[in-house]
Formats: structure tokens, C-alpha cells, sequence
């Protein structure tokens, strides 16, 4: 495993696996760059560096083969601007097209290929089109944490064919710095607010922190399967009926690890799943039947800002409500300021999870906490103590 900062790409050329999954509207035009934006350094020290760039990522889900709403051909002119330089564009990821591209490339120019997925070949993992990928290029760098817990060609198995001349990205690196410091060797007291829909989706999560974290806040559409296990009403809430006795054991847990476990004490209820709703506000465990919780209520705020604001270390993945509803938003945006608030007070922040990440950016705190991850599953998985094969297959 080499050191971006330290490897020579004097006339090297380098593949990239990039993660430019971003989300395009029906004008094909970017609504979200965070990806590509936090691509940029690698990009560019490799082209600082005397190399040249071979991008290579996926787009959406393509069911058959290429389809043009998953081309990666609808990037090519944002990147550019981006980088302030013309970058190239292959039709094609592997085979002549490709070849052709990246024999035409020189030193200090960027070539971004098709879209990845347009082979199947890409998510079985497959050795031959693993190696058609690695025969375009001298050296590979992994800088896509949102795919690293995926044993696919690019991610993965590519790396095999590069027996010294692999690494990470700065993105990649950065991920596992931050979430080693939060892990490993954050400052007391040490703050995890876990939210969401399901127990189900967190309960590994929940458990691994627990040994971890001096308080845990609840909230999110899980709060009601708490409530529930504990003999409260919860109307027509969501709830994981079948994973009652997992929020009855992480309640218990919490008490045996001396960790304060704060759940919500009063919530918004609305009569139907909808930004018009009729709403009405409640205890927690008070919710009318046909009525359901959508966020946390205004005591609930003011407890979880204080705990947040007092502590040292803070992991945020997940929601409080329906953020994305406005009558249901106030919990997660007092979350989003309590969170920037204690990083101005000198806490670490890191927030994770695709929701928690759009709500930190909706609110435009994203530049006034510690770390916002790119990755959702991935950044779970590795929290779980999972070990991620993209990562495995750099470090070895």
C-alpha cells in the first residue's frame, strides 16, 4: 500500500474509482455535487503530481446493459468547469474505445470513462473485467467510500492486479481518520444520536456504541418501537412490532454500561402522512389512535440540545421527523444547530448517513461541523467493526 502525498505519478497514468453517484433532474443537469466536489483533491494531486487521470464510476442502477439517463457522459461539462480543464469522455469503460482513449492520454489530463455498471460484470466482481480495468492503467487509488463495503470489480477486485502500486485517495483516508476518532479515541463526554426509521437497520450499530459512548439519543421514526416496547400509545406511528424485545434490550444495556439512553418526551402527531396534515402535540406515549409521530416535540428539542451541547465527541446518524416535510422539521434542524453549535465550542462532529447528511446541508451547517461522511452503508458497516473488502483490498 503506497501514500498519495508520497507516490511518484510522474508520467503514470492512474485509475480512479471515483463515487460520482449523484442525483440529476430531467434536465440531466447535477441537483447534489458533494461527491465529485470531495473528489477534487485526489484528482488534482495526481495531475500536480506529473499523472494523468482515469476516472471510472458508477450512476444509478441500469437494469440492461447502457442506457442514457445513467450516462456518465452528463458530467463531463460540470467536472470541467470544476477542475478548470477539459476533461475526456470514453463511451466505453473497457475494450477498444477505452483503450484508444487512454492511449491518446497525456500527463496532467483527465479522461473520465462510461458508466461502470453498464456490465454486469461490475457487481459480481468479475476477474476478467476487473483486469480489462487494470490493464488501462499503472497505479490504482480508491477514493469511493460509499461503494468500499462492496466486493465489486472496480472497488475490490481490481486491486489484485496491482501488486505495490495501490491506494487510497485523500477522501478515503479522511473517512477513516474521522471515524477512527470518533471510535477509537474520542473525547469524553462522547454523544451518538442514532435516528431513522427502523431499530432493525441500527440495532448492530446501537450495540457496538453502547460500549462506546457516554450518552445515546434516540429519535426518528424508531422512537415509537420504543415507546411501544415500554407500554406507551403510539396510535397509528410507525413501528417494528416483531423488534419490540431489541429496544426493550438496548434499554437495558444502556443501563448495565452506564450510559444515559435519551428518548423522546413529547412528539408532533400528524392525522395523515402528509406536508398538509391536520397536526397536534403530545406526550410521546400519549399519541391518539389513527394519529401518527412525525418529529420530536419542543422539550424533546431543548433536552437533546443541551446534552449535545455538552459534549465533547458527537455521531449523528439519522433524523429526528420528516425533515423533509415542513411542519415536521423543527427536531432534526435544532439537532443540525445543536451540533454546530458545540463544534464552535471546540466538540468533534461527525455526521453520517445519507439523511442526517441532506439535513446538515439543508439547514447550511455542513460547514460548521467537524466531518460529513459520503458514506451511508459503508460508514455503517465499518461502525459495526465489519471489515469494508474495498478497504481490505488497499490495506491488505
Amino acid at each position: 500500500m503506497q501514500d498519495i502525498e508520497q507516490y511518484n505519478f510522474t508520467n503514470k497514468k492512474a485509475i480512479v474509482r471515483v463515487d460520482f453517484n449523484v442525483p440529476l433532474n430531467a434536465e440531466f443537469q447535477i441537483t447534489d455535487d458533494t461527491r465529485i466536489q470531495a473528489a477534487l483533491p485526489t484528482i488534482r494531486k495526481i495531475i500536480e503530481k506529473g499523472g494523468s487521470v482515469i476516472l471510472m464510476s458508477h450512476l444509478g442502477r441500469p437494469k440492461n446493459g447502457a442506457e442514457d439517463k445513467f450516462s456518465l457522459k452528463h458530467l463531463v461539462g460540470y467536472l470541467s468547469d470544476l477542475l478548470e480543464q477539459s476533461v475526456k469522455f470514453a463511451t466505453d469503460c473497457i475494450g477498444e474505445v477505452a483503450q484508444k482513449a487512454v492511449t491518446e492520454l497525456n500527463a496532467g489530463e483527465v479522461l473520465l470513462l462510461e458508466n461502470l455498471r453498464f456490465y454486469k460484470e461490475e457487481t459480481t466482481g468479475d476477474k476478467e473485467f476487473a483486469k480489462k480495468l487494470a490493464n488501462l492503467a499503472d497505479v490504482y487509488v480508491n477514493d469511493a467510500f460509499g461503494t468500499a463495503h462492496r466486493a465489486h470489480a472496480s472497488t475490490t477486485v481490481i486491486a489484485d492486479y496491482f501488486k505495490n502500486d495501490k491506494m487510497f485517495g485523500f477522501l478515503i483516508e479522511n473517512e477513516l481518520k474521522s471515524i477512527d476518532k470518533v471510535l477509537q479515541s474520542a473525547q469524553k463526554p462522547f454523544t451518538a444520536i442514532m435516528g431513522g426509521a427502523k431499530v432493525s437497520s441500527k440495532i448492530t450499530i446501537i450495540k457496538e456504541l453502547l460500549s462506546k459512548v457516554d450518552n445515546l439519543i434516540i429519535g426518528g421514526g424508531m422512537t415509537y418501537t420504543f415507546v411501544k416496547a415500554a407500554g406507551g400509545q403510539i396510535g397509528a406511528s410507525l413501528v417494528e412490532d416483531d423488534k419490540l424485545h431489541l429496544a426493550a434490550e438496548v434499554v437495558e444495556l444502556a443501563k448495565a454500561k452506564n450510559v444515559k439512553l435519551y428518548l423522546p418526551v413529547d412528539g408532533i402527531n400528524a392525522d395523515k402522512f402528509d406536508k398538509d396534515a391536520q397536526t397536534e402535540y403530545t406526550a410521546i406515549g400519549e399519541v391518539s389512535d389513527g394519529w401518527m409521530g412525525l418529529d420530536i416535540g419542543e422539550k424533546t428539542a431543548e433536552l437533546f440540545a443541551e446534552v449535545i451541547e455538552n459534549s465533547a465527541s458527537i455521531l449523528w446518524n439519522g433524523p429526528m421527523g420528516v425533515f423533509e416535510m415542513e411542519k415536521f422539521e423543527n427536531g432534526t434542524k435544532r439537532i443540525a444547530q445543536a451540533v454546530a453549535s458545540a463544534t464552535q465550542k471546540g466538540a468533534f462532529s461527525m455526521i453520517g448517513g445519507g439523511d442526517s447528511v441532506a439535513a446538515i446541508k439543508k439547514y447550511n451547517f455542513g460547514d460548521q461541523v467537524s466531518y460529513v461522511s459520503t458514506g451511508g452503508g459503508a460508514l455503517l458497516e465499518y461502525m459495526e467493526g465489519k471489515e469494508l473488502p474495498g478497504i481490505k483490498a488497499i490495506r491488505g
